[in-house]
């Protein structure tokens, strides 16, 4: 049995960009040693599996895991109050946050509010909260991003997102509805809307604010939520595979994913998720790895990030980053190479979309895929598959 290297390149398929010559940032990008392992490897497209409007980052990686959304209650409050190292208790309720820019009709204006850096002041404001018995507390992760924690009695989970990007597509803010008809989600939606319309009104006055809209910076004026989730536990990755796994990621979230599952989290010194991530000291650090873990789960992020924003170019660069950091894979002999995404993002519509994402498995075969890309990878031999049946294969062709 081999050990087995599972990259992840976060938001990695796209749809055809008009300046690129109608090709995909992947299909455009100089890609020889991705290439060559798809010529030496077996190949085949994932198709997505989520609940919601759209494919989400926790639901791909939990699905690529083997644990699928469908079966297991994978919502990525908890994930986010385990970055923000706010400790849940049961009968806790927690979601994931974005600072975003509104308008005064409440039209949204900026989801991430202009990205936000340090947003420190505006969350010292929004301590010490309680509406109807239910306390607030509220942490930052990084950016724009942060974690709220409802504690109290008579709580749901089974609530909706008030992020009108993830939920409805709309461009106006929308509240939060029970998605039963239990008086517990009924009340949790209420309470949270309320808790939205009190922080609107002290984000709006915030001095920090007022003089982020004097120098035209977005003001971080607005919550929105998604992702309510109570504490949950779900078997080991240890326990399903009997492999002993590591992550290697620079985004704090997806090592809260890995660490969930009981993965064991490395770090590499100058990974830190962004275009400029430390991708020779990742590797090397894989590398590395691979001598004590079984399984090591290498992710990069900036792919996805780059296509939000739009930026299909830099996309296209990263790419080829990370191909100039993976010759040493086709010389190795006892490990087998798994590239995947957890969801495609399109640097069009500057968000996650329903594309099957391409894959490759190096190191059990080949089936005659000339390219790593999109449209090659619908011939490979893996065929298209439920990204929560990938494990599975990885299983068989591991034997």
């Amino acid at each position: 049995m081999k050990k087995i290297l599972f990259i992840v390149i976060d938001g990695l398929g796209d749809e055809p960009i008009p300046v690129l010559g109608g090709k995909t940032p992947l299909e455009a990008a100089k890609k020889p040693n991705l290439d060559f392992l798809a010529q030496r490897g077996i190949c085949g497209l994932l198709r997505p599996i989520y609940k919601g409007a759209m494919p989400t980052s926790e639901e791909g990686h939990f699905a690529l895991f083997g644990y699928d959304p469908r079966v297991y209650p994978i919502k990525r409050g908890i994930f986010t109050a385990r970055e923000a190292d706010l400790k849940m208790k049961k009968g806790d309720i927690a979601l994931r946050g974005n600072f975003a820019t509104v308008s005064d009709d409440l039209r949204v204006l900026d989801r991430r509010a202009g990205r936000i850096k340090k947003p420190t002041p505006l969350l010292g404001s929004l301590k010490g909260i309680e509406i109807n018995g239910i306390k607030f507390f509220v942490a930052g992760t990084t950016g724009h991003r942060l974690a709220i924690l409802m504690r109290g009695k008579g709580l749901s989970p089974n609530i909706s997102d008030s992020d009108p990007y993830y939920w409805s597509l709309s461009k106006k803010v929308i509240g939060s509805r029970p998605l039963d008809k239990t008086p517990e989600a009924n009340f949790t939606a209420k309470t949270l809307n309320k808790f939205l319309e009190k922080t609107r009104d002290i984000l709006k006055k915030h001095p920090f604010n007022l003089q982020r809209e004097k120098i035209g910076l977005a003001p971080a004026n607005y919550l929105t939520t998604r992702g309510a989730s109570s504490l949950v536990a779900f078997p080991s990755f240890k326990k399903k595979y009997n492999l002993e796994a590591c992550s290697l990621s620079g985004n704090p979230f997806y090592r809260e994913i890995a660490g969930f599952l009981g993965m064991k989290p490395l770090v590499a010194k100058g990974a830190n998720g962004t275009f400029k991530t430390n991708l020779k000291g990742k590797f090397s650090a894989a590398k590395r790895a691979l001598g004590k873990y079984d399984f090591v789960f290498l992710h990069l992020k900036a792919a996805d990030t780059l296509a939000e924003d739009g930026d299909y170019q830099k996309k296209k660069e990263f790419i080829e980053k990370i191909d100039k950091n993976l010759g040493w894979l086709k010389k190795v002999k006892t490990v087998l190479v798994v590239i995947a995404s957890d969801h495609s993002t399109s640097s069009l519509l500057k968000r996650h979309f329903e594309r099957f994402c391409p894959v490759l498995v190096f190191g059990a075969g080949e089936d005659g895929v000339e390219t790593f890309s999109e449209k090659a990878c619908e011939g490979g031999g893996l065929g298209t598959i439920d990204q929560s049946n990938l494990m599975e294969k990885i299983e068989f062709y591991n034997k």
